[in-house]
């Protein structure tokens, strides 16, 4: 497995609140997998990250050797660039193993619009509604 697609969403019901992620990821012999999970009571910022480490976690389980992502989130997409600094207490353990795992891929992260990440949003929303 050399290349892979990550499209990454995280989401809570207020924030914080209630918490999903969604993660589509193309690339794979097998065809795209799918994740939505329930990460319990966090703000946004957090669950945007936590569906970025899924991804990271999951190519490098899966000996990829590189991996793009797509987020909507632009603090996750800047801060992983180095173009903002991650200053907050509660993302900066998150940030710091994202850029670790990242260091094992040839990683390349990007921000698209909302509308363009509709499947990874509504497999967070459904990890929210569902909580699974």
């Amino acid at each position: 497995m050399s290349e892979l697609v990550a499209h990454v969403d995280g989401g809570s019901l207020g924030n914080p609140g209630p918490s999903g992620i969604g993660v589509v990821i193309d690339g794979c012999e097998s065809g795209p997998i799918r994740i939505a999970k329930w990460i319990g009571h966090q703000d946004n910022n957090v669950a945007e990250y936590m569906a970025l480490l899924e991804a990271l976690q999951l190519a490098v389980s899966l000996k990829a050797k590189a991996l793009h992502v797509y987020s909507d989130s632009q603090v996750v997409v800047r801060q992983m660039r180095g173009e903002y600094f991650c200053r907050s207490s509660r993302l900066y353990s998150l940030h710091w193993t994202c850029r670790k795992l990242a260091r094992a891929l040839i990683f390349s992260i990007s921000h698209v619009p909302r509308e363009d990440n509709v499947e990874a949003n509504q497999l967070a929303n459904s990890a929210v509604r569902r909580r699974v």
